[in-house]
């Protein structure tokens, strides 16, 4: 079996889009989306490899990152991919694997050669990421035929980066897997049915996405139930029962949610002081912030600040030899 690792860690950075165009992108700004590290994997014999949970392999592989989704590319042969103890799913040239949860799994074969690129994403996972809380454990997206399948573009195209070798390579595959993980979330989208609740499906609904789009989109401003049924179209009592049913829990608890993760953002990546923090996502004080912000997290905003930035300088280096796959 041969093995080759890319090291790219990139820091989180706004990448040239518009603040509010919409609400995947903003949340995807606000949980920090970082990649990420590529490993090839080149087996001609019978093969299995179980990789441990993502929360093992995190400090090694992407130092300070608060969670790991990992996923895998299919760029020649056959081989099985699932989550340990769970049926495995079968994997052709051109498909993609992704695991969300950092579940420990398994990639295998028999006797068939294959060429697996195997990729990892960090992101925040606390206060709050309705990403996470919304996306199945497992995604499994077959490549499809049609010439203008973006994602089997998006595949050829970091599997070439991931080989070649070329200048700037490092920056483009941190970009690309970014890339990768948003079309297959959009493709999870376009596939749910119209009865599933989520958060996913709240921004699919017309009232309820219009109503996400302006929580988002102004998370500082003083929101109530009655403003937000108004910009949404809809009354008080049906925002509310629609809201509720379909995300999961009422508006202004999800805005709250949401300020939290925000709050936790500009701790974590800038210098603001925490009465800055405080009117940045719509709190009147550094003392209501802080009463919110323990509620929710557990503890103080500045303790918070600092435990990350402990975690950051003492973590490990990542070694220059890649991990040795069983």
């Amino acid at each position: 079996m041969r093995l080759q690792s890319k090291r790219v860690l990139t820091p989180p950075s706004v990448r040239g889009v518009v603040p509010g165009t919409d609400t995947l992108s903003t949340v995807l700004r606000a949980v920090r989306l970082t990649g990420a590290v590529f490993f090839a994997v080149d087996v001609s014999s019978s093969w299995f490899a179980q990789a441990p949970p993502a929360s093992e392999v995190a400090p090694r592989i992407m130092p300070g990152v608060e969670h790991v989704i990992e996923y895998h590319l299919v760029k020649s042969g056959s081989c099985f991919g699932g989550i340990v103890g769970e049926v495995p799913v079968r994997l052709q040239a051109g498909d993609v694997i992704v695991f969300t949860r950092g579940d420990p799994h398994v990639i295998s074969a028999e006797t068939e050669h294959a060429e697996v690129i195997c990729g990892f994403l960090g992101c925040d996972a606390r206060p709050f990421n309705p990403l996470l809380s919304t996306l199945p454990r497992m995604m499994h997206l077959a490549r499809r035929d049609e010439g203008d399948d973006v994602l089997a573009r998006l595949v050829e195209f970091a599997l070439f980066e991931s080989t070649a070798q070329r200048a700037g390579g490092e920056c483009v595959l941190s970009q690309v897997s970014e890339l990768l993980f948003v079309e297959v979330v959009r493709r999870y989208i376009a596939s749910l049915p119209p009865e599933t609740a989520g958060w996913f499906a709240g921004l699919r609904d017309e009232s309820i996405g219009r109503a996400l789009g302006k929580l988002h989109d102004r998370p500082a401003h003083g929101w109530s139930l009655a403003l937000l049924a108004h910009e949404a179209g809809m009354s008080r009592s049906a925002l509310a029962e629609r809201f509720t049913q379909i995300v999961g829990v009422p508006p202004m608890q999800y805005l709250a949610r949401w300020r939290m993760q925000l709050a936790s953002s500009l701790l974590t990546s800038t210098s603001m002081n925490l009465s800055e923090v405080a009117g940045r996502v719509g709190y009147a004080s550094e003392a209501a912030l802080s009463r919110a912000y323990k509620r929710w997290a557990g503890v103080a905003p500045s303790e918070w600040r600092r435990g990350k930035r402990s975690n950051v300088a003492s973590a490990p280096r990542v070694s220059a030899a890649a991990p040795r796959l069983p």
